[in-house]
């Protein structure tokens, strides 16, 4: 696979995953245990882990040629980022363990209110933790956005992706098209803005080192 290749992936396949679990959800009348319950819930774990590798990759596109500010913001963003995604992989383990251990949904809700009850859990796995996933996410692309580095309109899709989403989890296919409209097509967009480091050190290497000349020569 290319770099290329990977880089599109990147961008591609968190909202795809997302798309996917939505979709798989909506079959699920029962919402869990079973199949359609792990599959839905394996989806979502690869699009958590891979908005990592989306924010990961927009805090290098943010930071390019550009001042300290901007590189600690772009920074301070995409820890909020992972931590978010921390919280919501956390949480789909959480939820692939239970659907595992019980047979059906009143077995599942009694595992979960239990899980719950523990102190702290909640806001960190199941309400605010989460949702730093999607800040961090918007902050990015709202910087880059700024810079002038992509269309304004992107992070203001990005944010009504998350929105429709926030509104009802049965909208979560329809959230997950809007992140992919924002975001896929941004691998070109980076490549094409990004310096080529390389090729600027190639420049300079003629200038930096003095041209070979035969040994003793300077004597």
């Amino acid at each position: 696979m290319t770099n290329t290749t990977r880089q599109w992936a990147s961008y591609t396949a968190g909202p795809l995953c997302m798309t996917l679990y939505g979709v798989i959800r909506l079959t699920d009348a029962d919402h869990g245990p079973g199949l359609s319950w792990s599959l839905g819930h394996l989806a979502l774990l690869v699009s958590v882990s891979a908005f990592v590798t989306v924010m990961w990759r927009l805090r290098r596109w943010a930071g390019a040629g550009r001042g300290p500010v901007a590189r600690r913001f772009a920074g301070t963003a995409t820890v909020v980022g992972v931590l978010g995604a921390a919280a919501a992989a956390a949480q789909t383990v959480i939820d692939l363990v239970i659907g595992f251990l019980c047979a059906d949904r009143g077995a599942m809700d009694v595992l979960f209110e239990e899980v719950r009850s523990h102190p702290g859990v909640t806001p960190a796995v199941y309400t605010v933790g989460p949702s730093l996933l999607y800040v961090g996410l918007v902050l990015l692309t709202a910087q880059l956005a700024a810079m002038r580095r992509i269309e304004v309109w992107r992070p203001l899709v990005v944010v009504a992706g998350i929105a429709v989403a926030a509104v009802s989890l049965d909208l979560l296919p329809l959230g997950g098209l809007l992140l992919l409209l924002a975001l896929a097509p941004l691998d070109r967009r980076q490549r094409l803005s990004i310096p080529d480091a390389g090729r600027e050190r190639r420049h300079e290497l003629p200038h930096a080192a003095p041209a070979h000349r035969p040994a003793g020569s300077d004597r």
